[in-house]
């Protein structure tokens, strides 16, 4: 029972880190409909943000993810306002958004290879594990699920009790109609950027802590949190909890029948897009359908 509880606890972790990358991704393709790869880096430059804050002999966890969270926010907006919204203005295609966002997250992890080097980074203090029950946990991961928890009901009441949210999911559903009703497209997608990107550079923030530090940190989750968006139905927020959660459960239990198998528990990614694709089968437009 006790690794039973474990795998669930790991399986929590992973899938709270997904959540929080993957939010960003799914608001934004709602209302832009283009997939944007950007956020890689996004998450990459939120997790330099918090090395930045927690360096400092005052800094905190709390304050490095409120700056990550805030900085990521207005690096979206200004990706938005000078790449993203002259090619919307002028009506692009899918092809030629998606290769501006690849575009751009080279400008981006370049950028800060520059500034900060390419050698890998280690967040201080390290988060010392301790028992709970029958599990094995740290501070940093128990902060982390609290912020994964934080961003799904924050997020729910948003989307269902604010004219905010309304909009947003009126602009998602059906543009020109919100347009005609007097909904100011510019302000909800200026708001959808800064608020999905910011939770991108949170989960920087923790991916960065409980791992290490480099310039390809977001690229190299970026695979796994597409998978996230689309098993759990591209534009569905709903379905991306559902979606994050079920591949951190994959994942974990993955590893167990990994090396049992006598495998590298580096397979542990196949068996989670193994997942998505039988989903994907039976159920082609994901989870929430």
């Amino acid at each position: 029972m006790g690794e039973f509880a474990q795998i669930l606890l790991n399986a929590a972790i992973t899938g709270s880190i997904y959540l929080l990358a993957g939010t960003g991704l799914t608001l934004t393709y709602g209302l832009l409909r283009f997939p944007n790869f950007a956020y890689a880096e996004f998450i990459t430059f939120g997790g330099y943000i918090g090395y930045l804050l927690l360096q400092k002999p005052d800094g905190s966890l709390p304050l490095a993810v409120a700056a990550a969270f805030f900085a990521t926010g207005l690096l979206s907006l200004f990706s938005h306002l000078l790449c993203f919204r002259p090619l919307v203005n002028r009506r692009a295609s899918l092809i030629p958004l998606m290769v501006a966002s690849i575009g751009l997250g080279y400008i981006i992890r370049y950028s800060i290879g520059e500034m900060w080097s390419w050698a890998a980074l280690s967040y201080q203090p390290v988060w010392q594990a301790f028992d709970l029950g029958p599990v094995r946990v740290t501070a940093l991961w128990l902060y982390l699920i609290g912020a994964a928890l934080f961003t799904g009901i924050g997020l729910h009441l948003l989307l269902t009790r604010t004219k905010t949210g309304k909009a947003i999911r009126a602009i998602a559903g059906n543009p020109d109609l919100a347009l005609v009703s007097g909904i100011n497209r510019d302000r909800i997608t200026f708001f959808t950027c800064f608020l999905g990107a910011g939770f991108a550079g949170v989960a920087g923030v923790f991916r960065a802590a409980d791992t290490q530090l480099s310039p390809v940190l977001g690229w190299d989750i970026l695979l796994p949190i597409f998978a996230v968006v689309i098993l759990g139905g591209i534009g569905s927020f709903y379905g991306l909890i559902m979606a994050a959660f079920l591949l951190g459960l994959a994942e974990n239990f993955g590893v167990i029948l990994l090396q049992a198998v006598g495998l590298s528990t580096e397979y542990r990614m196949a068996i989670a897009f193994l997942v998505l694709i039988l989903v994907l089968i039976f159920r082609p437009k994901g989870l929430a359908g």
